[in-house]
């Protein structure tokens, strides 16, 4: 087009129309909040913005991002066999070269071979659910680790754990008289994905006294409650090890939760992306005690749903990046099976070198291999590091005054009860913000540890808390929030 054709375009006379604003969007994504990436993160990236221009224009020299489990952000560094393998099929061309021996482990090639005899290009869609090498070793891994037999068909590779979720809540969800049982505390996603959906929250609070447990009697009455208002209660969330408590679902816990579920004929979705993340006690996947139960008596729990889900982006390997998961179903009826295939078959396919790591997660160097020791050296370091940061991040927040927490069993997050005082309260209804939400300001503010309040996850009414990651490396921004909470309490002390 000449430049004279478009001028008379532009002449065109005509009234613009004007912008669209919020009230006329989809009243739904309007009321759905996701805390993690909220108000307080959003203040985070503002202050990085002000070191960059001005380094001493604040108290400190860098933001500390312990709002969310991204630990390479935090200095995490990656599995080098991972990367090692996951680099050689990105460029494949690597392989044909003789040099490639010279600077990576015999193992790394023959796994990068072996997953390119499998799929034409990491470059290329693959299956919707997801190249079938790589489901078929994901279904080993689960026999191994459960002691049952696992069908690669039934396995899903996903963009992450956060897809499957999105896959099975819009799937299930049937308007406002659907109701999902959700655990309290739990990670928003879950929240913000049943507001778009038009879904109904029916919270079941963990006992934060007694480590985070769950009654699964109260289940029981959270469900009878909600069929007498006239809600069908249609899946129950379980988050183990949890987020954002880092507790853990004992054997027995889960069998009583999963008797409620078949008696209601309740889907359970089992949410277990911290399963390595375990510091005390020991994960048990769903799954298993399913398959258990079903061994004892295989009538009650024949017609039991189960969606198991995994991600890369936690346990020792914290690639959240390249969005690599996976969800097992189990006891779905076909008709339903069909249906979350198209709603996969719409997105065409996970990335696939995100399946890719999904498989090498599942399948490590073999002890027989050259990258065994120094992967099994990266792992246990990481774990080790983990561990020691939640135990001083625990006894910390015990020390400060107004402050308790029960020690994490797993995951990656402490979950500190706070005592706010009526001044604090005054002040942070003064600012438009809730107590937690203003001592989490400050805390930013003062620190550069960016946190996010407890009723971005809920909590019981009346009670405030916070969740931190303990990600961050050295114990330095721990001691710096421990003088920080001493001069807010004596600043705000009634």
């Amino acid at each position: 087009m000449s430049h004279s054709t478009l001028a008379q375009i532009a002449k065109v006379d005509f009234k613009p129309a004007p912008k669209l604003v919020d009230n006329q969007l989809n009243p739904h994504a309007l009321v759905a909040k996701y805390a993690v990436r909220g108000r307080i993160p959003t203040m985070a990236e503002q202050l990085k913005g002000t070191l960059q221009s001005d380094p001493d224009a604040l108290p400190f020299d860098k933001i500390i991002s312990a709002n969310i489990g991204n630990p390479q952000q935090l200095d995490q560094k990656p599995i080098t066999f991972y990367r090692q393998v996951l680099a050689l099929i990105e460029y494949p061309d690597l392989l044909k070269n003789d040099y490639v021996n010279k600077i990576f482990p015999h193992d790394a090639i023959d796994r990068a071979n072996e997953i390119m005899e499998n799929l034409v290009s990491v470059g290329a869609y693959s299956h919707s659910k997801g190249v079938l090498y790589f489901r078929q070793t994901v279904a080993r891994y689960i026999e191994d680790r459960d002691d049952h037999p696992a069908d690669p068909e039934d396995i899903y590779l996903t963009a992450g754990a956060s897809s499957a979720v999105n896959y099975l809540l819009s799937l299930l969800s049937n308007g406002p008289q659907t109701g999902f049982l959700i655990p309290i505390p739990q990670y928003p996603l879950y929240t913000a994905s049943l507001a778009l959906n038009d879904a109904k929250v029916l919270p079941y609070y963990l006992k934060e006294e007694e480590n985070w447990s769950v009654e699964a009697s109260e289940i029981s009455e959270v469900i009878k409650k909600a069929k007498t208002e006239g809600i069908s209660p249609r899946a129950i969330v379980l988050i183990n090890p949890g987020n954002p408590t880092g507790s853990i679902l004992t054997e027995e816990t889960i069998a009583e939760i999963l008797n409620v579920a078949a008696e209601h004929g309740i889907v359970v979705i089992a949410d277990e992306v911290y399963q390595e993340n375990v510091y005390e006690g020991e994960f048990i996947s769903v799954k298993k005690v399913l398959r258990d139960l079903q061994k004892l008596d295989s009538t009650k729990y024949e017609n039991l749903q189960l969606a198991s889900l995994h991600s890369t982006s936690k346990g020792m390997i914290g690639e959240c990046g390249q969005r690599g998961g996976y969800m097992e179903l189990i006891g779905f009826d076909q008709s339903v099976l069909s249906q979350i295939l198209k709603l996969a078959s719409i997105s065409l396919c996970p990335p696939v070198i995100g399946q890719a790591l999904v498989s090498l997660m599942v399948n490590p160097p073999h002890e027989s291999h050259p990258s065994h020791g120094p992967f099994r050296s990266e792992k246990l370091g990481i774990f080790n590091a983990l561990k020691e940061r939640s135990h001083k991040l625990y006894l910390a927040f015990n020390k400060m005054e107004g402050v308790s927490c029960q020690e994490p069993q797993g995951a990656m997050y402490c979950f500190p009860q706070l005592t706010l005082s009526k001044k604090v309260k005054a002040a942070a209804a003064d600012s438009g913000m809730a107590p937690d939400e203003f001592y989490c300001a400050k805390l930013l503010e003062n620190t550069g540890v960016c946190t996010v309040p407890g009723s971005g996850f809920g909590q019981v009414p009346g009670t405030w808390h916070l969740r931190t990651t303990f990600l961050a490396p050295g114990t330095e921004w721990i001691d710096n929030w421990a003088k920080f909470h001493e001069n807010f309490m004596n600043e705000y002390r009634d």
